[in-house]
């Protein structure tokens, strides 16, 4: 893995040499990694800040410790704080405004939780939260596997069509000697010539397509990487016929409901939402806790005396305004929601995998026939060529028999494609697709 990424550092360098050689395999993996695709990178975030938020919930529940130190010079003017003091002295009276004078204060101070069953749950359901995060990343790694397996597919059936119109212009440009030389000996035609170059033309034509479309999909398989976009790829990988192991209907969907990450993380997800529909209500109990502080206080440090607070401190709810039982009332609503959500998930899943099973045997029926129909129509053009030259058939024929050939390359490897599309499919459906291009 290590040295792909160096590979692809070195080439701004003029380091590495030639394209780089990629399999599906090789693909995912640089992919899934977690300098990869886009989307690990920030559910490896959403993770860290999950981890983050189960913190924040479990120092409700730990000795809170603080320290301070503060020392002050002041003036005060106690008639303003409603203090007057009359002295029995026949022409003196006591001053109002008194000052400077300094107080100097160092000391530790804690609480601690004893008693709070709604801090308790919010931190149960915290690390609930913590699963779910992780669901999500083995969701986002199965799901961007999935993604880079179909583009990377997707740009093998984009070279092979490059070879196929390539070898259709090959075929395209014997079929037009060999018009030429039957003109040449007296029996062909100039409208077979004719009718050659404009088969030929035409092919020409499909190849330039076929190469633009498959530099487009070596750019959006580089980007679903997450590699650089001017990288030169090699695919390694061909489009072949891999027999799937048969599998039931049930036996995929059990497979499927066990396995599918996403499933698993929605339920987290409910049960994060039920803990904290739990810690709400608890909020209507009284909570105890502990405190208490111990330091010097004085005018100085040379004159400062000890002294300390201990106490137990307990709080009965009696009203806030409603505030409670809205929180109360959402809470419960969202867990409700959760439910839903996953009810619906599991029904998404099961119309996956029926969906997947029949879209794999139809392709597996449309490989055989499409095999087939490529056996059948070499054989008619050797045929057709072979009667050309013997001079029982015209050119029409041979040209026929060419385009039912293109035709049916051109089906096979839509065929292809479209089974290892739905392999692709039903090991996303069952869960287990990167297992499927390891």
């Amino acid at each position: 893995m290590k040295m792909a990424w160096l590979i692809l550092w070195a080439a701004p360098l003029g380091l590495a040499q030639g394209p780089l050689a990629l399999s599906m395999k090789r693909a995912v993996e640089m992919a899934i990694s977690p300098e990869g695709n886009t989307r690990i990178e920030l559910t490896g975030e959403a993770l860290k800040q999950a981890q983050s938020k189960a913190a924040q919930s479990r120092a409700a529940l730990l000795p809170d410790v603080e320290a301070a130190f503060s020392d002050q010079s002041r003036t005060a003017n106690l008639a303003s704080m409603g203090i007057k003091i009359v002295v029995p002295i026949p022409g003196f009276q006591f001053p109002t405004f008194v000052g400077p004078f300094s107080t100097m204060d160092a000391r530790v101070s804690g609480t601690q939780s004893i008693f709070d069953f709604s801090s308790l749950r919010r931190f149960q359901a915290s690390k609930v939260g913590i699963s779910a995060a992780k669901s999500d990343l083995d969701t986002a790694g199965e799901q961007v596997a999935g993604q880079v397996a179909r583009a990377y597919l997707a740009a093998v059936k984009a070279d092979t069509d490059v070879e196929m119109a390539q070898a259709n212009v090959t075929l395209s440009e014997a079929v037009l000697k060999q018009a030429e030389n039957q003109k040449a000996a007296g029996t062909g035609t100039g409208i077979e010539i004719t009718r050659a170059k404009v088969q030929l033309a035409n092919d020409r034509q499909r190849l330039l397509v076929a190469r633009n479309a498959g530099r487009t999909a070596h750019l959006q398989l580089l980007r679903s990487i997450g590699l650089r976009l001017d990288t030169e790829l090699e695919l390694t990988d061909r489009m072949q016929y891999t027999p799937v192991d048969a599998v039931t209907l049930e036996q995929a969907r059990a497979q499927a409901l066990e396995q599918r990450p996403e499933l698993k993380a929605q339920q987290e997800r409910e049960t994060t939402a039920r803990l904290s529909a739990s810690a709400t209500r608890l909020e209507r109990l009284p909570t105890l806790a502990a405190f208490g502080d111990y330091g010097s206080n004085g005018t100085g440090f040379n004159n400062s005396l000890p002294t300390r607070t201990v106490g137990i401190q307990v709080k009965v709810p009696l009203f806030d305004g409603g505030r409670r039982d809205a929180r109360r009332e959402e809470s419960a609503s969202q867990y409700r929601a959760e439910k839903v959500r996953t009810n619906d998930l599991r029904e998404q899943i099961e119309l996956d995998v029926r969906l997947a099973l029949d879209e794999l045997k139809s392709a597996d029926d449309e490989v055989k026939v499409a095999k087939d129909g490529l056996s059948l129509s070499e054989d008619e053009l050797t045929q057709a060529r072979r009667r050309y030259d013997a001079g029982v058939a015209i050119g029409v024929e041979v040209t026929d028999a060419q385009t039912r050939l293109e035709r049916a390359r051109d089906n096979q490897t839509e065929a292809l494609y479209l089974y290892n599309l739905a392999r692709l499919d039903l090991a996303q459906a069952m869960g287990k697709i990167r297992s499927l291009v390891q």
